[in-house]
């Protein structure tokens, strides 16, 4: 199993519930760098970020990579600056959140989707 190199907002694309209230989410991870093959990743327009609250940098989430956790795990950050401590920056919009599917079912159709296991 492998524990994140650093903190990151993450798109959660799946979530299946396995044992009394826990779930298994597929998340996908967000980046402010540019990826080396525009294939590997979707920009996140300006708009759904300040809908999440993320800042203004450009940003990518990485259709190449999945990961995969329980709900709630210790993978789970708060998000910097809330109070109460919140585990989640919103919900994306429809049309973003179908252009992810999209991108992501493309990326394993053409074998470039990779999984990082995580730690219980």
């Amino acid at each position: 199993m492998e524990e994140g190199r650093k903190n990151r907002p993450c798109a959660i694309v799946a979530a299946r519930q396995i044992i009394a209230g826990r779930m298994v989410v597929t998340v996908l991870p967000v980046t402010h760098t540019p990826p080396r093959d525009s294939a590997d990743a979707v920009e996140i327009p300006l708009a759904v970020k300040a809908h999440l609250g993320l800042d203004e940098a450009r940003s990518w989430v990485l259709v190449s990579e999945t990961n995969e956790f329980l709900w709630p795990g210790p993978d789970l950050r708060p998000v910097p600056g809330q109070t109460p401590p919140r585990f989640h920056y919103g919900v994306l919009p429809p049309g973003f959140f179908n252009h992810l599917r999209e991108r992501l079912l493309r990326a394993h159709e053409q074998r470039r989707l990779t999984g990082v296991p995580r730690t219980e």
